[in-house]
């Protein structure tokens, strides 16, 4: 039988599925979240004022290449002694003075300058700016100062030693010049002259979802990789299962058509295949079932025939000789011998009768043995005994090989008898004059053998294979003397008794005929 490839075991190919299913999920999680980062770095990543700064485009004024390092979140302009040379946007000041750049914070500093307006004692207006820093320990540190409604300062300082802030001044102090943005001032490198400013936007709250909700659309990729690791999944399942499935029902199906069907070779686990090949066991069994029916059909339409046939021709002999006695057709003179032949039909009707009677017996669930432990070399002496006139009458010869010492069994003394007495009628039966019967008994492991043959016509090859099946006679006429019966009662028998009764296809001359008895030993 042609296997499929083995696909090991149900459990363990769920396992690996499961696991690998569970594997790609976290794979392909992880591709998500990594594009998930590298999304969110994108949107919200400020701008990279750092390599600005540092890239050789800026001192070599090469200004619309550095924009790469904006990130669409900041813009940056250069002055020349207050004066604008380049912007990124429209909404620089064209001119700034000295003052207003010094209020402008330096690109890395810690510094937040908080305002709160407030009214002194007589109901002026007054503007409180905090400025908070960390200091290079790490500590916060913090200053503040009193500035007027004309921007003079009242109190404190930022340490700057001015004593006067112009609109312009505060605006740029208090980073409100530009709304939504924060801005902070750099060295030019290489020239000294030179101020570039740094100008980042805050996202407000409506771009910052609207950002995000980019962000997240990113992660839609995630639910057709996910579809598609499924349907691998389902389609590699498909083949390894539902597949070796199909073929299995197809054979199901097939075999309850009435045809042939085969599924060893179906493939897919182990559990599958186990299936396929108990199935293809059934379905071989069922075959064979099915041939032993037809022939068993066979057989009891045969037997039916040749019933019919047995008990046809002494009725039709026993009747003809009747209406003939009825009819005054018969003489006198012959008159008593055309009773005897009705006599004789009638004894062959009998015998045709019983033994019908004893085939069914022995052959109903209900026949019993009534066994009683005996030497079984001694009841075949008294059997040999009781029948050797009935033997010397027939033109028969007897040579026995019988052990003197005991042979126990467990035997039913009254059907043995009659399994024996249809062996010997048998050999009595088809054989000429002079014929040779032998019976001798020996021992083998633990069973004891009963050897009975004879050196006359033997039984032709074609019907030593069916020579116990009912109903089989010499010859396919029926012309042969007897029901066909005795040798099928005869093994019923033996079998009852534990043993078996066969012939032997190669007897040791001059024995041509040999039938070969075992019965089990006791003690």
């Amino acid at each position: 039988m042609r296997r499929g490839k083995a696909a090991g075991s149900l459990f363990g190919l769920l396992a690996r599925y499961v696991l690998f299913f569970t594997l790609t999920l976290l794979a392909l999680a992880a591709l998500a979240l990594h594009l998930w980062d590298i999304r969110m770095a994108q949107l919200f990543s400020p701008p990279d004022w750092n390599s600005l700064l540092s890239d050789s485009a800026l001192r070599e004024e090469r200004y619309d290449l550095l924009s790469r390092y904006l990130r669409d979140a900041g813009d940056f302009a250069v002055y020349e002694n207050g004066n604008l040379l380049y912007a990124t946007a429209e909404d620089f000041d064209p001119l700034l003075t000295e003052g207003e750049l010094d209020c402008i914070p330096l690109q890395g500093d810690t510094l937040q300058v908080d305002s709160y307006p407030q009214f002194d004692s007589a109901g002026n207006e007054q503007l409180l700016l905090v400025r908070q820093s960390l200091d290079t320990a790490g500590s916060l540190r913090a200053e503040a100062m009193v500035l007027d409604a004309d921007g003079a300062v009242l109190w404190g300082g930022f340490g700057d030693g001015r004593d006067l802030y112009t609109d312009r001044e505060l605006s740029f102090l208090t980073n409100s010049r530009f709304e939504g943005c924060f801005l902070t001032q750099a060295p030019f490198p290489g020239n000294s002259a030179r101020r570039i400013l740094l100008r980042e936007r805050e996202l407000s709250e409506e771009e910052y979802l609207r950002r995000y909700a980019d962000a997240q659309r990113s992660l839609l990729l995630f639910l057709p990789l996910l579809f598609a690791v499924a349907a691998l999944a389902v389609w590699l399942l498909w083949r390894r299962i539902a597949k070796p499935l199909r073929r299995l029902d197809d054979a199901v199906v097939a075999q309850a058509d009435g045809h042939r069907g085969r599924a060893g070779g179906c493939g897919g686990p182990r559990e599958i295949r186990h299936i396929a090949e108990s199935f293809d066991r059934f379905a071989d069994q069922l075959e064979a079932s099915e041939a032993e029916r037809r022939r068993l059909d066979a057989a009891r339409q045969k037997m039916i025939a040749d019933i019919s046939h047995d008990i046809k021709t002494p009725v039709t002999v026993i009747c003809g000789g009747i209406d003939a006695i009825c009819d005054g057709k018969v003489p006198p003179s012959d008159l008593d011998r055309t009773l005897r032949m009705i006599r004789r039909r009638a004894d062959t009707l009998a015998q045709l009768t019983d033994d019908f009677h004893e085939y069914a017996k022995v052959e109903h669930p209900a026949f019993v043995l009534h066994t009683e432990l005996a030497d079984l070399c001694e009841f075949l002496r008294e059997y040999l005994a009781a029948k050797y006139d009935e033997i010397e009458l027939a033109g028969f010869s007897l040579e026995t090989q019988i052990p003197e010492h005991p042979v126990w069994c467990r035997i039913d003394c009254h059907q043995l008898t009659r399994a024996l007495d249809n062996l010997l009628s048998n050999a009595l039966r088809h054989n000429r004059l002079g014929t040779a019967l032998f019976f001798a008994v020996t021992r083998e492991d633990r069973r004891a053998v009963v050897w009975i043959a004879d050196n006359g016509e033997g039984i032709p090859p074609e019907r030593r294979a069916r020579i116990f099946e009912p109903f089989v006679t010499g010859d396919d006429a029926r012309s042969s003397p007897g029901s066909g019966l005795g040798l099928s009662i005869a093994r019923r028998i033996v079998k009852a008794h534990g043993g078996t009764l066969g012939l032997n296809a190669n007897p040791l001359p001059p024995k041509v005929t040999e039938f070969v008895l075992t019965l089990p030993l006791d003690g």
